[in-house]
């Protein structure tokens, strides 16, 4: 019997995320892994898995998303300005550099150097993806 995909699905698929250029931006293939979820757990938006339901394993599907509904718009309250001296590799630092941080829960989050003035460095800790249009080219593996 083919399960379909509802609440609480245990959902295993392949995805690209591309951008509206074309460009790829992430995708399952080239990890080498596909990505598991349950539907219903907050990984992804409503309005995101609202295009997942019903389908089965084999079905393709590219999903068209706004910014809000894929990684949600840049948020000020994430760009921080840190001393150059809270840095080991002060001296390496550079604009577009991406380095990992301890969050508050101890878990580590990205964060990128998007500009150096004296001292000064400010880290971006939005999603890269924050604030675009994306497109979700998905291929559903499996369903329990």
């Amino acid at each position: 019997m083919t399960q379909t995909i509802q609440a609480n699905s245990a959902v295993t698929l392949h995805f690209e995320i591309k951008l509206k250029d074309g460009s790829v931006a992430d995708s399952t293939h080239q990890m080498g892994k596909p990505a598991k979820l349950i539907i219903g757990d907050g990984s992804l938006s409503d309005n995101f898995e609202s295009h997942l339901l019903g389908l089965t394993a084999g079905d393709k599907r590219a999903v068209e998303l706004s910014a809000e509904d894929a990684f949600g718009a840049p948020n000020p309250d994430n760009i921080h300005h840190l001393e150059r001296s809270r840095f080991n590799n002060a001296d390496e630092l550079e604009v577009g550099v991406i380095m990992a941080f301890a969050g508050p829960d101890g878990q580590e989050i990205p964060g990128i150097v998007t500009e150096l003035v004296g001292d000064s460095v400010t880290v971006d800790f939005n999603h890269p993806l924050a604030g675009q249009d994306v497109i979700f080219d998905i291929e559903i593996l499996g369903v329990e």
